[in-house]
């Protein structure tokens, strides 16, 4: 199961007051792409005959099972700070990350 801080609850609240989201579910996935092979994945939509429904943290997401097969165990997390702000996913079976952080292997 993949688990969100606070921080990344409150800014995904936040995006899921736009209109343009309004009946839409956070996705997470996992692509091909990236320095490292694979690259996450985050946007709002409907779910798909091939997804998951899934809670966590109070927020209901969307997730495939390949996507979770590669993400099990990990934090999501959103990072306000001096070097801009987003959401990082702190994943756990990742063997290696790109220096940007954004593509893992």
């Amino acid at each position: 199961m993949i688990s969100f801080t606070e921080q990344a609850v409150s800014g995904i609240r936040s995006l899921e007051e736009d209109l343009s989201n309004k009946g839409k579910l956070l996705r997470i996935s996992v692509e091909p792409g990236g320095c490292s092979g694979l690259e996450y994945g985050m946007s709002f939509d409907v779910p798909e005959k091939e997804d998951d429904v899934l809670e966590s943290g109070g927020l209901r997401f969307l997730m495939d099972s390949t996507t979770l097969s590669h993400l099990d165990g990990s934090v999501v997390d959103f990072d306000d700070g001096l070097n801009g702000k987003g959401f990082e996913i702190r994943n756990p079976n990742a063997k290696s990350t790109c220096g940007c952080g954004k593509s893992f292997n």
